[in-house]
């Protein structure tokens, strides 16, 4: 790729972002929203699909394949890493997607709850 002044731009822009996240404090806030977005979601899944009671089966199936897809990428790299020499440390991303799916499933636990009592 030629090296354009868009390029550049692109390149410096993401590094900076890049620096900026690797402070602790952001990083652990950043996976704060996801848990508490993964609840979120969990809630709206919940009354949406609770509406009709015509998808149940089809939204369960998405939501079990969706974690297990999840488990799956982070368990993954979590080895590919561990085989590598230095400390282990996750990519802020498989720290963030394994957030919205523990808070997915602590909100379909929450939500079960709610609708039993």
């Amino acid at each position: 790729m030629q090296n354009t002044r868009l390029n550049s731009l692109v390149d410096t822009l993401l590094g900076r972002l890049d620096r900026w996240l690797q402070n602790p404090w952001r990083r652990f806030s950043l996976t704060i929203i996801s848990l508490l977005f993964g609840n979120l979601l969990a809630t709206i899944v919940a009354t949406t699909a609770g509406q009709t009671a015509e998808l149940d089966s089809i939204v369960a199936l998405l939501l079990v394949a969706s974690t297990e897809l999840t488990n799956w990428v982070v368990t993954r790299g979590d080895r590919l890493r561990r085989s590598a020499e230095g400390p282990f440390k996750r990519p802020l991303f498989t720290e963030m997607l394994n957030g919205v799916k523990i808070g997915l499933i602590y909100g379909m636990f929450v939500e079960a709850f709610k609708i039993g009592s």
